[in-house]
């Protein structure tokens, strides 16, 4: 029997409710949520509101899910992030009386549900509101509200739900961040410590190993702060390098006409997973310049035996082995957002890919697999049972 199930025979008694923002489609705080679900069959799920696909619902293990008044509100399917001003008040009417463990995951009001002193309440941190906190200027600026009465009415939500999250927070009794860079995120917003449990990846699916590398790719949504562009044009720069670019979204256009004249620059859009997984196989390196909570991708890219070239700031640093660590290294950090950078970070690799071993790679992902997911939020929530008792 694995020490996973043994466990869950000792918890099967407890009354469970897992408590998620929203469910619209299968991501990554989903698969935090799938990953509870198979920990404590028993639990009952709630949910602000519940639009996820027919095609999706699998990871639901078959449960219904609970949802707030903001569900049957007009136009909820598609514009319910319009109603962010009210989710506070909703995930407050949730009715959790009853339950011996309460496990919210959240990135912006789940962790909010009230709870009893006999109760005891793990909040599973994917990031505070970074729209709230630091990340408001630049959320301001990408919806074009820095000025005018709708940046005041922004300004002023924001404020109001600033104050609300902290408050909040006194009623989580173990708080568990899915980085070191989200704990320290929740020690400066919070004031409180956290436990880093990595949220679950599926490496089972990456196990095409391949030793015959040539190019270089990137897997991302094209968004802002993914700063594809500057991957694209540190490439521009390395004509005698090929880059796949994989994904789609607002920031494609710009993305095409940057590598428009560039034939060593090849656009995919979005691919099937098994289409990701080839170039992730295929790939010499994955490289990525954004400051991500944790970055699942890189990780899948680890389990492809491949190494990485990313930046040197949040979760990647929890990723990415060092060569002056004793199982590294597994790839290539650089210090700034600059195409200048990538392309050295990119020339250092060159120099140093023969002494990258896939296997190595391999072996790292497994740090961060579905299986260790759920042993580490075991040890979490029976540290915070025992504390209760």
């Amino acid at each position: 029997m694995s020490d996973v199930t043994q466990k869950n025979r000792l918890h099967h008694n407890l009354r469970v409710a897992i408590v998620h923002e929203w469910l619209e489609h299968y991501a990554g705080s989903e698969r935090v949520v799938e990953q509870l679900l198979i920990m404590y069959p028993q639990a009952e799920l709630f949910a602000i509101v519940d639009f996820m696909p027919d095609a999706e619902r699998v990871m639901l293990k078959g449960k219904a899910v609970q949802t707030t008044f903001i569900q049957r509100l007009p136009f909820a399917r598609r514009y319910f992030r319009y109603y962010l001003g009210l989710m506070p008040i909703a995930v407050e009417q949730l009715d959790l009386a009853g339950f011996d463990l309460i496990i919210s995951s959240n990135h912006a009001v789940a962790k909010g549900v009230i709870t009893g002193p006999d109760q005891v309440h793990v909040c599973y941190v994917h990031s505070p509101m970074r729209y709230a906190w630091d990340m408001q200027a630049a959320y301001l600026r990408q919806s074009n509200m820095e000025r005018g009465v709708r940046s005041l009415y922004a300004r002023w939500l924001l404020h109001t739900l600033r104050n609300w999250d902290v408050r909040s927070a006194a009623g989580v009794d173990v708080f568990v961040a899915n980085s070191n860079y989200i704990a320290r995120r929740i020690k400066k917003v919070y004031r409180r410590e956290a436990k880093v449990v990595y949220p679950p990846v599926d490496i089972k699916m990456f196990e095409n190993i391949q030793h015959n590398r040539q190019d270089y790719v990137v897997v991302s949504r094209m968004v802002p702060y993914k700063r594809i562009d500057l991957v694209v044009e540190a490439f521009l720069r390395m004509p005698d390098r090929t880059l796949h670019v994989v994904g789609d979204g607002p920031e494609r256009e710009k993305i095409e006409l940057l590598a428009a004249h560039a034939p060593n620059i090849i656009l995919h859009g979005r691919l099937s997973d098994a289409e990701v997984e080839n170039y992730l196989c295929k790939a010499k390196a994955f490289v990525f310049a954004a400051e991500e909570d944790f970055g699942i991708t890189m990780v899948e890219a680890q389990a492809c035996g491949t190494p990485l070239i990313v930046f040197n700031r949040g979760g990647a640093r929890d990723i990415v082995l060092q060569a002056d660590e004793k199982e590294g290294p597994t790839g290539i950090f650089f210090r700034e957002q600059s195409a200048e950078a990538i392309v050295a970070a990119v020339d250092q690799f060159e120099a140093t890919f023969p002494s990258i071993e896939p296997q190595l790679c391999r072996a790292n992902a497994q740090r961060f697999s579905e299986e260790a997911f759920r042993q580490n939020m075991f040890r979490v929530v029976e540290s915070a049972m025992s504390l209760q008792n």
